[in-house]
């Protein structure tokens, strides 16, 4: 994949959050921004990572860092365990490591909720350097429409069930002695996280990942998921290109989730991936990376020309 640069960005709180750079040759490509969901880390989209350039034919930089509190990014606290925080951060992720040229911000789930606060927060910001976004297996209405596929009773037990533990584990500071049992939860991991085929080396890839984030983080973050809203944020990417991608069999954030983002920007193109779960960076990766290929190319197109009707595309 070439050169690729690691280094921290370092935070107004002092917070240091690990990144990984792939630049690229050419005049002010396109850089292609990823941003991981809940309990993950960069390594979700190693996939669309080595794809990528192949696959648009032209010069793209690519830039993926893990979240405060996940990978190998420093340890969340309280009060800093929130969207909002999360969408300062990636703030300044971009005044830090892609100062110039347009941008492609893509958002798996927790990332893609960060990039509505992104939008929310520091709106002449967007305005200014994005050019495109790709929202992966995301909500704009919090954990309100999660199911977990279960019966809506059931779910609302879960809920509460989730929430205290939650609650419980943002007490628990840094530690991370949860790696250890990662292989007695990979059956739960499966059955949470993944469609109707499932190969053990996603599996594998998911556990290693929740297993690298932070007590802290895992459930510090539960809350501010919960609150989240930002429906009527989302017509800050009117007139943008925008693709929506979910899952059909997605138990965390179900089809419908995908729905309300569609409905808000009817020029977005929706693709449902067929008995995939909610993990397609690596389920679909292809169609990920294709959906990221056409936002791009209708960016280079033409940044606001008049975006044609959305089309739903059935991913097999």
């Amino acid at each position: 994949m070439g050169t690729v640069i690691s280094s921290p960005v370092r935070l107004k709180d002092g917070a240091r959050l690990y990144s990984v750079l792939h630049p690229a040759t050419g005049r002010r490509p396109v850089t292609v921004v990823f941003l991981h969901g809940w309990t993950l880390d960069n390594r979700l989209w190693r996939q669309q990572i080595a794809d990528l350039p192949e696959c648009l034919g032209a010069p793209v930089r690519m830039l993926a860092f893990d979240l405060r509190g996940h990978g190998r990014s420093d340890a969340t606290h309280g009060a800093d365990a929130t969207l909002e925080q999360l969408g300062d951060d990636l703030a300044e992720v971009i005044r830090q490591r892609v100062p110039r040229g347009p941008i492609v911000l893509v958002g798996h789930s927790l990332g893609g909720m960060a990039i509505m606060e992104y939008a929310h927060r520091h709106a002449a910001s967007f305005a200014r350097r994005v050019v495109g976004v790709v929202l992966v297996s995301t909500s704009a209405e919090g954990s309100s429409r999660t199911s977990y596929g279960l019966s809506p009773r059931l779910a609302r037990v879960m809920r509460v069930l989730e929430v205290q533990g939650a609650g419980l584990l943002a007490r628990s500071g840094a530690w991370r002695p949860h790696r250890r049992l990662m292989p007695l939860l990979a059956p739960g991991v499966r059955w949470l996280v993944f469609g109707h085929r499932v190969d053990t080396s996603w599996v594998a890839l998911t556990a290693s990942m929740v297993g690298n984030a932070r007590l802290c983080a895992i459930g510090g973050f539960r809350p501010s998921v919960d609150l989240h809203h930002r429906v009527e944020t989302l017509a800050a990417m009117s007139g943008l290109p925008v693709a929506v991608l979910v899952g059909s069999a997605d138990r965390l954030t179900p089809p419908v989730c995908a729905a309300t983002i569609a409905q808000e920007l009817p020029e977005a193109e929706l693709r449902e991936c067929e008995d995939a779960g909610h993990m397609l960076p690596i389920e679909r990766p292809e169609c990920v990376t294709e959906a990221i290929v056409s936002v791009i190319r209708r960016a280079e197109s033409s940044r606001r020309r008049t975006p044609s009707r959305r089309t739903v595309v059935k991913a097999s």
